[in-house]
């Protein structure tokens, strides 16, 4: 009868280990943070950001790959000291004529004209008066680069569609347009 009850008894322990056993999920996991990751939804917001949105600022003073500051602030004191100190990094051996025609052409040839002379094709049909000749001018490969970048008047910044390099080929080029004139 001792027997009965131990026998008993065990299948009673096994069936009560067992029933509350999950093939699917383990009862004791090593980090169980590895196996179960929180996820988290595209553009949703979420308790991971302080500010409770969707991501973070950059850190203050960070500079993206890549990018090089540009010193000279948007400001006419700023385009005369561009005017005055600012020099072209490219030499004689990294302007590309080609390309350079070819970015202004695109981007400048349409208002200044293709010769540099003020009579692009805007000009022609009267919707933008006033555009000057680059002849007429006092300017210098530092102060092109400037306008570029931050626009003067009413041209627009070039800063978004031009890199910083083909900023520089583009103030080459007007500079040429300009002996020739």
């Amino acid at each position: 009868m001792k027997a009965l009850y131990k026998i008993a008894l065990l299948a009673v322990a096994s069936v009560s280990f067992t029933a509350c056993h999950d093939k699917s999920e383990p009862n004791y996991q090593y980090m169980p943070n590895m196996y179960e990751p929180v996820s988290y939804e595209t553009y949703a917001e979420s308790a991971a950001f302080p500010n409770g949105k969707e991501g973070q600022l950059p850190a203050k003073g960070s500079i993206p790959r890549g990018f090089t500051p540009y010193e000279y602030e948007n400001s006419t004191a700023g385009y005369d000291l561009a005017k005055a100190n600012l020099k072209s990094p490219i030499d004689s051996t990294g302007f590309d004529a080609p390309r350079a025609e070819q970015l202004f052409t695109i981007y400048c040839a349409i208002c200044h004209g293709d010769k540099g002379d003020g009579k692009g094709n805007l000009v022609k049909r009267e919707k933008f008066l006033g555009v000057p000749s680059y002849k007429d001018r006092v300017i210098t490969e530092g102060s092109v680069f400037h306008v570029v970048t931050y626009g003067l008047n009413s041209m627009g910044s070039h800063a978004n569609q031009l890199s910083q390099e083909e900023r520089w080929q583009v103030a080459h080029h007007v500079m040429q347009l300009r002996s020739k004139l």
